[in-house]
């Protein structure tokens, strides 16, 4: 087989596979009436580290607790877009994300200041600590397959 025929099955084995390989990537168990939720954080500041894609349950309780989420997902940062996605049922969810540019998977904070990126979906401002949860539940639907979450960084 030549170099270019080689290339070409190659290439042809590997987008039989991108489905699956898409499919598996997602935090949570499709089927069951779960729909695909893509979660999209932009303005990601640069490659470092890993975003931390974090959804809660329809529980303010559990929102932001110890032990509270759902599903977690940590992604290498990508400058600009870093994606992650989920599988859902239909309902109301949070979701939390943050910038673990060091990589050692905790919020990095001191008692006056945010070290890393973080955001909350509907964008939920921050002004005075954490939003409340009402601001930041949504409807995952049919619908509603793609949230977009701005992050944000204090220095």
């Amino acid at each position: 087989m030549t170099r270019n025929a080689a290339a070409a099955a190659a290439a042809i084995a590997l987008s039989m596979l991108a489905p699956a390989v898409a499919e598996a990537a997602c935090a949570g168990q499709p089927g069951g009436g779960a729909i695909q939720l893509d979660v999209v954080a932009t303005d990601v500041r640069n490659g470092a580290g890993e975003v931390a894609f974090t959804v809660y349950p329809d529980d303010s309780g559990r929102f932001l607790a110890k032990g509270g989420k759902l599903l977690r997902q940590r992604v290498p940062a990508a400058a600009g877009t870093t994606r992650a996605c989920f599988w859902l049922k239909p309902g109301y969810y949070a979701i939390a994300i943050y910038h673990d540019e060091n990589g050692d998977h905790d919020f990095n904070r001191t008692l006056f200041s945010v070290k890393e990126g973080f955001g909350f979906s509907n964008d939920a401002p921050t002004t005075l600590g954490v939003p409340s949860f009402r601001a930041v539940r949504f409807p995952v639907s049919a619908d509603r397959r793609t949230v977009r979450i701005k992050m944000r960084y204090s220095r």
